[in-house]
């Protein structure tokens, strides 16, 4: 079980790439359910040319029979032997359809993710963890009476993200809050298990009268696409991930009837407080009136991937030889970052998921001392059970940003990276099999200092 936790830390990084799709109801095994079932059938029986028959054309360039068949002999050493197909279901993202079917593996259970496009081939496919059920619930300091909610699209042409404004119930004009996620392809809410932080937030300030702009990230609505597009996937940075879709984000908020144009906020979490620097400076002739980093990493992240292996496979308190081989495997991809050249920038090879470029970018990027350079307002909110974004993060802020006196600090002694109370040893079930809410207490402040400002 070790090996899948240190797995699902891979996809995550800092912790929520396996956030989920909007999950419709569909009828039980309607046609692409059907299809993935047969690909997974022909997979467990080693038919590799049955199984790449509904590829598309790039799926079938890049993923052929040939390097299907290297995938699946790997397969039974991360989760044992294939034993059965169980249940299935729907979810739809953008222009894709997606058919999850749970897989029964020797060791674990995983959810095989794959992808359709409009054409009903199959543009896509991944092992994912498998979660198990659970319902979100409203946190009770939410007062829908107070707000309404309106769908918006950000951006445009080739990379337009449908999102959700959620904005008080009255005349206005109100502050507005703009939510760029953490790492991976997050949802609007950023949903992981039975939990929606983004939600949380966005419903918890609008009953106190700030309008909240959330959004799909680029990464989740456009995955395939950026994925078996070379010349995107080769290129592609923290900048296209993030930074341009945040910075729409702000000026579509500044056409929008009912917002206090001189009151447009941005609150970054994980990966997005990582980059609130980065943002401020592309965002720096907006007037943007100030700057929340929530759990923001000022390490550089493949260092915070192999802190976040060795936290992950110590849990049981031993550590076994599959363990330290997980570790040095971690080691092993951080180093290949650290050894990354500027002629490799434009190489097609990827580490972590991710291409040369995208590492070459973040390269000596210090936030701390980037954010130095932002002249408006910054909150910095930190929880201290975090393990993804530590208490020493929050002292890499706070020892880089004391001396501005615009600035302030909050560290939470009860919170978890998803700033939910918890107790005890911090583990992933905290986010995948336990609901919970942002503290009433973070929403407050977060409002008291907007308000403020």
């Amino acid at each position: 079980m070790k090996k899948i936790i240190a797995v699902f830390s891979s996809l995550l990084i800092l912790g929520l790439a396996a956030a989920r799709a909007r999950v419709q109801d569909a009828p039980p095994e309607d046609e692409l359910i059907v299809k993935a079932r047969q690909f997974l059938e022909a997979l467990s029986n080693n038919d590799f040319q049955a199984a790449v028959r509904d590829f598309d054309q790039t799926m079938m360039r890049v993923s052929g029979p040939d390097k299907l068949a290297e995938f699946w002999k790997q397969v039974p050493g991360m989760f044992g032997a294939f034993k059965k197909q169980a249940a299935a279901r729907r979810e739809e993202l953008g222009p894709y359809s997606i058919a999850l079917v749970t897989c029964e593996f020797e060791k674990v259970t995983m959810d095989a993710r794959v992808v359709f496009d409009k054409n009903k081939k199959i543009a896509g496919f991944q092992f994912i963890p498998s979660l198990p059920p659970a319902k979100y619930e409203p946190p009770k300091y939410a007062n829908p009476d107070f707000f309404e909610e309106k769908d918006i699209v950000v951006g445009s042409g080739d990379w337009q993200l449908p999102g959700t404004l959620t904005i008080p119930k009255g005349e206005g004009p109100f502050p507005a809050l703009v939510l760029v996620h953490g790492s991976g392809p997050n949802d609007r809410d950023e949903t992981i298990g039975p939990n929606k932080p983004f939600k949380d937030i966005a419903w918890g300030l609008a009953s106190h009268n700030i309008a909240v702009l959330r959004y799909e990230k680029r990464t989740r609505v456009y995955g395939p696409k950026i994925v078996v597009d070379k010349t995107i996937a080769a290129s592609f940075t923290v900048k296209e991930e993030s930074v341009d879709d945040a910075v729409d984000a702000v000026r579509l908020l500044q056409a929008t009837a009912g917002i206090d144009t001189k009151r447009i906020f941005v609150l970054g979490h994980s990966l997005g407080g990582m980059l609130i620097p980065r943002i401020a400076e592309a965002g720096r002739d907006l007037g943007i009136a100030g700057f929340i980093i929530m759990a923001g990493l000022t390490r550089p992240l493949e260092d915070a991937y192999v802190k976040q292996i060795s936290y992950l496979v110590s849990l049981d308190g031993a550590i076994s030889e599959e363990d330290k081989k997980q570790i040095d495997e971690a080691k092993a991809q951080g180093e290949k970052i650290k050894a990354l050249k500027e002629a490799d920038a434009a190489s097609e090879m990827k580490i972590l998921n991710a291409s040369p470029k995208y590492w070459l970018d973040l390269r000596g990027y210090d936030p701390p001392g980037a954010a130095l350079k932002i002249s408006r307002p910054v909150l910095v909110l930190q929880g201290s059970r975090d393990y993804q974004v530590t208490a020493e993060d929050f002292k890499n802020w706070k020892k880089a940003l004391a001396p501005k006196e615009n600035t302030a600090f909050k560290l939470y002694p009860k919170l978890n990276h998803l700033f939910f109370e918890g107790q005890g040893i911090p583990t992933p079930n905290e986010y995948l099999q336990i609901h919970g809410s942002v503290a009433e207490y973070v929403i407050i402040d977060i409002a008291a200092w907007i308000k403020k400002n």
